[in-house]
């Protein structure tokens, strides 16, 4: 009864929610005017988004559409399309729905076939790559490009600078209007240089660039980290009046410039107008558009820009003829067929006009209302966030502006959170909660090659100096790793953005989420003792009291030779240098280098291993092979007396063995492989998020294969503790959660006794006569989510989103306590099951 009325309360919720939300959006939201409602479209073209998945990385790649996906089957099944570099029929069809497809992508951009062509690439990156490989360069010429651009456009300044030409950074500053300027004249817009740079150093010391040397000024339509749309005005300022407008830079005297605008991210929603602003090279990606196809780009060039560009290389497709012996060739003369080198990507380009009919149905003007309703709805929901304490909890990037008449952002938003105290919360962090509930968004981290891809937006928004950005990268912060807020700056930012088929309840849904799992209520007071109402535990005085006789014990013992597969357990089992003995001492490995585990293949799980030690063997066994797999291990390999291990002595020497052993694990896991045993020159070095060497918690600790750490032990209460949680959970969701064992989270030890939780204060304990350092909590990844019932790999998205809801700490979500053996090279030892286990508490 209680939870029928919850879901009534719920259900009432979200109709107030939706009815607040129409009233300031409603004119914008749902394609009011058009052939389909949103919820019309979700139903019909977005079935497969009925899953509970929730995407919000549209800047990144937004979807296709399964009617658009339909057309184009029916297209290419009901079509023969061949290649266009031929006179017959077929390639003479395949040619016009070419051409057909070129004055498309001109009509969307409003450009005349008169003033443009429009050449084909694999993608924005290569269409750009064009234009600065044959741009022609001089040491007067001058690359100019706005802090705000991809990696893609920062590309080109390798070819200016190569050339002898200068390259400069800058900043756009805009206002409405100067004193004693027009009302109609538009807003004043103003250029402020970075540093110049240069690689010719003779050319410091001209005075003057000559008048005939060509520049080329590069922005985006729309930043990709931010969302701000930049001023097209600027095509025609710097191409009619630049001497205005560079006033004050070094480049003022710079008379002949070219503009190109990425129009990647913003061409979705507000396409340029080139026949209003006409940019001499415009980029594009497909993909970004309306999903499919993938591979194919477009370069927008104005004919008269086309006739300066320098190409060197040409191809089947982009001469009229050619002599093999001597030194002859006739290019093509027809912009498109002189830059496209081989034949054309003729299906990829066939398929666009699908995904054009699509956009051309909802219109341009009516996807940048309903987007930007989205994304204003989200942005100002954030800026209203507000911890029990009062603090703010969202630093919102490059959103000054939130008045939804204006048109200077784009469908996205780009932010990080904040604690109750100030500090940052890790963006990591935000991504690792968000995929558990099924959000897909996007993270970077923000050294000179990352961050959206967009180094100079993320350094100049989260205030970054170049030494910050430097010192990062020498320290060996890299994208995706796990360094998300350095010396008290976060290096990187999240970013949810909207598409023309995205939905009210997605960016409710993804508030919601912020709401509940990074936003503090207030400090409520029960028993006497403060506690936050999401994370409250037992106090310390209670927690010992109920430890005065917890009578710990060791309950289980396993080793997993093989890191990733399954482990097998003992009574007893010798320990040494690396912990247990052959513990992880094993590991899988692609052909290409790159490390597999259950993240990558979950069946590893039902790869089983067992260690004879009385006859050196390792014994491995897949439901996928027919025959055990017998490895043998050399009987010198284990010496408890001695410091000198080196499991590289295990090294298989014979060729053949090795051969044998690799066959059978590329049977097992279904791909090209081989097993590789750990050497003594990592010992000291464990594996990142990228799973590539990393520093250890300790550099002092000798582990094999390991992530973190030598043990990992979990408690039997514990996890019994977390089986109330999930069931409690289950019942409120009329779902049947399944109850865990401790093994799902492969820990070595297992001990029993105690009150939950009471591992995350010991600092050291023994077990017999073994002494262990605590190095800490465990911090848990989706790696638990994987379950092996009857031999069937299954994923869900538990336990590890119930503990996010109790057990994080820091952006980290814990869930059992790494550990160091304390060696003694002089004594031989031996851990067993059911010996006390005696912890030496903070």
């Amino acid at each position: 009864m209680e939870r029928e009325i919850e879901r009534e309360r719920d259900s009432i919720s979200k109709i107030i929610a939706m009815e607040e939300f129409l009233k300031e959006f409603g004119d914008y939201y749902g394609y009011p005017d058009g052939p389909k409602s949103i919820t019309e479209i979700r139903e019909t073209e977005f079935k497969r988004l009925d899953q509970g998945v929730v995407y919000l990385d549209h800047a990144g790649s937004t979807l296709y559409s399964e009617l658009q996906m339909e057309n184009i089957f029916n297209d290419f099944t009901s079509s023969v399309y061949g290649n266009p570099h031929s006179q017959s029929d077929i390639s003479s069809t395949t040619s016009e729905i070419i051409a057909d497809a070129r004055r498309q992508v001109l009509e969307y951009f409003n450009a005349s076939p008169e003033d443009y062509s429009c050449v084909f690439t694999s993608g924005a990156t290569a269409a750009l790559k064009i234009v600065g490989e044959t741009f022609p360069w001089t040491q007067d010429s001058n690359f100019v490009y706005t802090m705000e651009n991809h990696n893609s456009v920062l590309g080109i300044r390798e070819y200016a600078l190569g050339k002898g030409a200068s390259a400069c950074a800058v900043d756009i500053e805009e206002a409405a209007n100067q004193p004693g300027q027009l009302a109609s004249s538009g807003p004043f817009i103003k250029v402020k240089p970075r540093a110049v740079q240069t690689r010719n150093t003779s050319k410091l010391q001209n005075e003057e660039s000559r008048g005939d040397a060509c520049n080329l000024f590069a922005f985006p339509s729309e930043c990709n980290f931010t969302g701000l749309r930049f001023n097209l005005d600027l095509v025609n300022l710097i191409k009619e009046n630049n001497e205005a407008i560079l006033e004050g830079t070094p480049f003022a005297k710079s008379k002949r410039w070219m503009v190109l605008i990425d129009a990647a991210k913003g061409c979705a929603t507000q396409p340029p107008n080139l026949s209003e602003f006409p940019a001499d090279f415009v980029v594009l990606s497909f993909y970004k558009l309306f999903g499919y196809p993938t591979g194919l780009g477009a370069l927008l060039v104005r004919n008269d820009a086309a006739k300066l560009l320098k190409k060197t290389y040409f191809s089947g497709g982009t001469v009229a003829a050619a002599i093999a012996d001597i030194d002859f060739v006739k290019k093509r003369e027809r912009v498109e067929e002189f830059f496209e080198d081989g034949s054309a990507s003729f299906l990829s380009i066939a398929a666009i006009r699908h995904g054009f009919r699509l956009l051309k149905s909802l219109t341009t003007s009516a996807i940048w209302m309903h987007t930007t309703s989205l994304s204003m709805y989200v942005k100002k929901k954030l800026q209203a966030l507000r911890h029990g304490n009062g603090a703010g909890v969202c630093v919102l990037y490059g959103s000054e502006n939130l008045n939804l008449s204006s048109h200077k952002s784009g469908p996205t938003v780009t932010f990080n959170l904040k604690r109750p105290d100030g500090s940052w919360f890790g963006y990591l962090e935000v991504e690792k909660l968000a995929s558990l509930s099924g959000i897909q968004l996007r993270v970077y981290f923000a050294n000179t090659t990352g961050c959206f891809c967009n180094p100079g937006a993320c350094a100049k928004y989260l205030d970054l100096s170049h030494s910050d950005l430097l010192s990062n990268v020498e320290a060996g912060h890299v994208c995706w790793d796990d360094n998300d807020v350095i010396n008290g700056k976060p290096t990187g930012a999240v970013r949810v953005s909207f598409g023309y088929m995205s939905t009210f309840e997605e960016a409710k849904k993804f508030i919601d989420f912020i709401v509940s799992s990074f936003v503090s209520p207030p400090t409520k007071i029960g028993n006497g003792i403060a506690v936050n109402g999401r994370f409250a535990q037992l106090s310390s005085e209670e927690l010992e009291s109920k430890e005065s006789n917890p009578g710990y014990y060791l309950k289980s013992v396993t080793i997993y030779p093989i890191k990733s597969c399954a482990g097998f357990s003992v009574n007893r089992w010798p320990l040494c240098r690396t912990g247990l003995l052959h513990d992880r001492e094993w590991m899988i490995q692609g052909l290409t280098g790159e490390l597999i585990t259950q993240k990558k293949v979950p069946e590893m799980s039902l790869i089983s291993t067992f260690i004879d030690l009385e006859e050196g063997l390792l014994v491995v066994e897949s439901s996928r092979c027919k025959d055990k797999l017998y490895i043998k291990i050399k009987s010198n390999s284990y010496n408890p007396r001695s410091d000198k291990f080196d499991a590289h002595d295990n090294i298989l020497e014979n060729h053949n063995e090795e051969t044998r052993i690799n066959c059978w694990f590329t049977n097992a896991i279904g791909r090209q492989c081989k097993l590789l045993q750990y050497s003594s020159s990592t010992s000291k070095h464990c594996l990142n998020r990228n799973k590539s060497p990393g520093l250890c918690r300790v550099l002092e600790s000798n582990i094999n294969f390991a992530n973190e750490a030598q043990f990992l032990l979990i408690s039997e209460e514990s996890v019994a503790d977390l089986n109330i949680r999930l069931e409690a959970k289950g019942k409120d969701s009329n779902r049947d959660l399944e109850k865990l064992n401790p093994h799902r989270f492969r820990p070595n030890l297992v001990i029993a006794g105690g009150e939950p939780y009471a591992e995350d204060k010991w600092r050291t304990l023994k077990i017999g006569d073994g002494s262990f350092t605590s190095l800490g909590g465990c911090n848990r990844c989706q790696m638990i989510n994987i379950s092996n019932e009857s031999g069937q790999v299954k994923k869900s998205n538990e336990p590890l989103t119930t503990l996010a809801s109790y057990r994080r700490v820091k952006g980290k979500i814990l869930f059992g306590t790494l550990l160091r053996y304390e060696h003694d090279a002089k004594v031989e030892s031996w851990i067993r099951v059911g010996e006390a286990v005696n912890p030496d508490r903070e």
